[in-house]
């Protein structure tokens, strides 16, 4: 991922940012569908970390998971 998309994904997704989670295709222990976490920031690799509400800390991968930001 460019350092342009980068960046914006991090003024899209500051940490804090609320997301629920709506689908995760390609990661053999998904976190579940519906799942709310709280985005702990955006790493150089332009992946959401997140703390999931579950408990877990799976990362998102834009244009592969599924994922909305609640507002």
């Amino acid at each position: 991922m460019r350092e342009e998309q980068v960046k914006a994904l991090r003024e899209q997704y500051p940490k804090g940012t609320r997301i629920e989670l709506l689908d995760m295709p390609d990661d053999p222990h998904p976190v579940a569908p519906g799942t709310l976490g709280t985005c702990r920031g955006v790493d150089d690799a332009g992946q959401i970390m997140m703390s999931w509400d579950s408990g877990g800390s799976l990362s998102l991968i834009p244009g592969v998971d599924s994922f909305r930001k609640v507002t």
